[in-house]
């Protein structure tokens, strides 16, 4: 009892929350279902009257509910159900019945129920597609009709909606079947059919459904049904569907002639009239359809809208080539502008269509004359001064012609008036353009092209423009840019691929431009290099740069075109790297340039597979790039300046290190310079830095056992070139250099004595006094050094001997000013034992 309560206070409580639209109608119904559910479980064995008819409305109303929701196949239960309760529900009322009266009393309220639930069965079975289940239901339902006459319009209009459903999905048997029972069952009570306009609606689409099923076979049956809804109501869709009918049936002029007399007294209206009138003339009955044509303007003298119908007229000309014709009436249309009979603004915004449609039409033929005949009526219509912005078109599109015809000064007129009219326009800059490439002024072109493109950027950055619009600008720069190729306008051509290149999207047609562009700019700089014109030559180099950098870009981006494959990207690659190479290694004589461009020829070899030339090529880029960058960074320069070019040397020789680790894995490289360089450049760019890791980097060099007495004395050179000082790192490279020296088997002395010197040098600073003892023994030792190797040889040049002996013998001139005379006795011997090897100098210094 308590389940039974709580299921009815839901189901209740689901009713009210739907009418206050708290729960729409797919929430309702399932919580109807959980209601129906829990009554189902407290079902005993006998149920009251009451329980019963409880059930079998809930279960009805769940049913439909699921119907209504699209889900007919989860109500056949709750239907089934209902029909079982109305079955207990007449044996109890049966059995308590008291006589005849009583059981006639009881059927005629069960059968409500049962007519309810036989009508949703068959909405569920055709939403299911059974067509055979639900023919039952309904002829059950007919067969209760003659005891419930007031269900006669709710069966019909089912029917009728059984009808259309199954004619939307072109089941057209099932359709003609429910469309023909909904009228039989329409007219079955004449109390309470369905009204004249519902049975001629039903007949219509009965019609309808015959005619799209197979005309030719089912001929008779749709002109019988269209037949018969007029007679029952005549409307003007039905008048139309007849038309179509015969039309298609191949039905004579005669016939078609007596159906459109039906209709000469009916009202309707002029579209109406002109899509019977275009309905015939499509179907090839010219004289049937011109003549309805020609009484249509009677009927309707005093509507605005008369113009349609001579439209209609021109159209039906021009689809049968009488253009003559044509012609003729669309003159009669002007005089009429003119004499007070114009037409209604629509009406003469499509006769204008018309107009140019037929001038494109010759325009796409090469009939210039004839487009311009046409346009010319276009013309014809605006008022002098009139500014319109299709009035701008229309003088663009004769300008067309005129270019064509080589018509230079009409065509400078149309444009001249399209630009008064319309002058923001990028199609009037085109024709203004293409009338400059015309007159060879290239001043004039050239400012069209930079008007175009800041227009065709403007369109491609609003967000309300259609695409075809953004792309117009594109096409438009690709058409200016190919009409500049073949006019030889080289300056005009590369202004136009330059805005070109900025907005087109395909990649193809992209690497296209870029790579004409490319190929243009390198003709001018080579020829403005040969003639020395400097100044124009890195004006271009900056628009070449322009150009690699937009390969690039497009490069790195993640590609969605399907006809630009993977393969295609390499290729493109490939092109742009070598010719960036190819460019740094022409400009020797312009070091940054140079530089530039061997960078963006890495930068564009890395969209290339990592084989072992693209690796060579890389490395030797980034190695050029470091080079130039130190040298630049040697120049008179400011120190912010210095830093940012050794900062960029570091970047790019950690990059080429990265590329020769993987290199020297493809093959042998002993006698490859590239270990050497590396480490000079690094030493050099970490030095000029005071990078506080260079010590760090140097321990690696000292142990290296093949380094170079050559890589030594230039380590040491610019350890201490400015502004880098690092006296320690110089003196142990030029220690370690002379290491080397010892260890040949002849030492060579002129080498030795320069290595020396430096050493010297940078241990025993010019000019000081006083000085630490350690560092004076140490430079001692190198004297001893000196002498050792110049007692061995006769090699060791002279000049360096008498360096030497005058180093030590000032050494001691300073100790001795000091007060350290046995110091100063010892340098001064010392510089004395060199005197002994001096040839020709001896006898100048005894």
């Amino acid at each position: 009892t308590q389940v039974e309560e709580g299921a009815v206070n839901l189901w209740n409580w689901a009713v009210v929350r739907h009418t206050h639209a708290v729960v729409n109608d797919e929430q309702k119904t399932k919580l109807r279902f959980v209601a129906c559910r829990l009554i189902s479980l407290c079902e005993g064995r006998d149920p009251p009257e009451g329980t019963l008819r409880r059930r079998i409305l809930m279960s009805m109303k769940t049913g439909k509910g699921w119907i209504d929701a699209g889900k007919a196949d989860l109500a056949d239960e709750f239907l089934e159900n209902a029909m079982s309760n109305i079955e207990k529900l007449y044996a109890k009322l049966r059995k308590g019945s008291d006589g005849e009266a009583d059981i006639h009393k009881h059927r005629a309220d069960v059968e409500r129920n049962l007519f309810k639930v036989l009508s949703y069965q068959a909405e569920s079975a055709v939403a299911q597609g059974d067509f055979q289940k639900a023919v039952t239901c309904v002829q059950r339902c007919k067969d209760i009709l003659m005891k419930l006459p007031k269900e006669t319009c709710y069966l019909s209009i089912l029917c009728y909606n059984f009808g259309v459903e199954t004619y939307e999905l072109k089941r057209y048997e099932e359709s003609s079947f429910w469309l023909s029972e909904s009228y039989d069952i329409g007219k079955m009570d004449k109390k309470y059919c369905i009204d004249k306009e519902m049975q001629a609606k039903v007949l219509r689409l009965l019609a309808t459904t015959y005619f799209e099923w197979d005309c030719s076979l089912y001929c008779d049956k749709a002109l019988k049904a269209i037949n018969l809804a007029n007679q029952v109501n005549l409307h003007p869709a039905g008048f139309f569907l007849k038309v179509r009918i015969l039309l298609q049936s191949g039905a004579s002029d005669g016939d078609i002639n007596a159906a459109l007399a039906e209709f000469l007294h009916f009202e309707m209206s002029l579209d109406f009239c002109l899509n019977t009138a275009k309905l015939l003339l499509e179907h090839g009955r010219e004289s049937v359809g011109l003549d309805f044509l020609k009484s249509v303007p009677e009927r309707f003298e005093s509507s605005s809208d008369l113009g349609k119908i001579t439209l209609l007229h021109i159209e039906f000309l021009l689809q049968n080539k009488r253009e003559l014709l044509a012609k003729q009436k669309i003159e009669e249309i002007i005089i009429g502008h003119y004499t007070g009979k114009q037409l209604l603004p629509d009406i003469l915004n499509r006769l204008h269509i018309i107009l140019w449609d037929r001038a494109a039409k010759h325009y796409e033929e090469k009939s210039y004359s004839e487009a311009l005949h046409w346009y010319n009526y276009s013309v014809s219509f605006y008022t002098p001064r009139q500014i319109d912005e299709n009035l701008a078109k229309l003088q663009r599109n004769m300008a067309s012609c005129y270019f064509h015809l080589k018509q230079v000064d009409k065509a400078k007129e149309a444009v001249k008036e399209a630009e008064r009219c319309d002058p923001n326009s990028i199609f009037t800059k085109f024709s203004l353009y293409k009338i400059a490439v015309m007159e060879n002024d290239t001043d004039k072109a050239v400012e069209a092209v930079i008007e175009m493109g800041k227009l065709a950027k403007k369109s491609s950055q609003d967000e309300d423009s259609l695409r075809e619009d953004k792309n117009t600008g594109t096409n438009l720069l690709r058409l200016a840019a190919q009409i500049a190729l073949e006019s030889d306008q080289q300056i005009v051509a590369i202004k136009a691929l330059e805005y070109l290149s900025e907005h087109l999207q395909d990649c193809r047609q992209l690497f296209a431009a870029l790579k004409c562009l490319v190929r243009l700019m390198l003709s001018k700089v080579m020829a403005e290099k040969e003639e020395k014109r400097h100044g124009n030559v890195f004006v271009h180099l900056s628009v070449l740069s322009n150009a690699f950098s937009a390969a690039h870009k497009r490069l790195a981006e993640s590609f969605t075109e399907e006809t630009f494959t993977g393969d295609m990207r390499i290729l493109e690659a490939h092109w742009f790297r070598k010719v960036a190479w190819n460019l740094a290694v022409q400009f020797k004589d312009s070091p940054e340039k140079m530089r530039d461009f061997f960078v963006l020829s890495f930068k564009l070899s890395q969209f290339c597979p990592s084989d072992k030339a693209v690796l060579i090529a890389q490395k030797t880029c980034l190695l050029m790039a470091a080079a130039v960058d130190l040298e630049m960074g040697r120049q008179q320069v400011t120190p912010s300046e210095q830093t940012e070019l050794f900062s960029q040397a570091l970047q790019h020789l950690q990059t080429c290190k990265e590329i020769w680790k993987v290199l020297k894995l493809t093959g042998d490289f002993a006698k490859d310079p590239t270990d050497t360089l590396l480490l000079l450049y690094e030493f050099e760019a970490r030095s000029k830095l005071n990078d506080p890791t260079l010590h760090n980097f140097m321990e690696s060099v000292w142990e290296q056992p093949q380094i170079e007495m050559k890589t030594l004395e230039i380590i040491a050179s610019l350890a201490m070139e400015s502004p880098a000082r690092y006296p320690v790192l110089c003196k142990k490279a030029l220690k370690s250099a002379l290491n080397l020296q010892r260890r040949q088997t002849v030492i060579d002395a002129v080498k030795f004595s320069k290595c020396l010197h430096s050493l010297i040098n940078v241990s025993l600073p010019t000019g000081l006094t006083d000085m630490d003892t350690c560092v004076l023994q140490e430079v001692w030792s190198y004297f001893e050094d000196a002498l050792s190797v110049v007692s061995s040889t006769n090699a060791y040049p002279e000049m360096e001997i008498l360096w030497l002996m005058t180093r030590a013998w000032n050494t001691g001139i300073f100790q001795y000013t000091v007060g350290k005379y046995e110091e100063a006795e010892q340098w001064c011997g010392l510089g004395m034992r060199f005197l002994s090897h001096l040839g020709p100098l001896k006898k100048s210094y005894e």
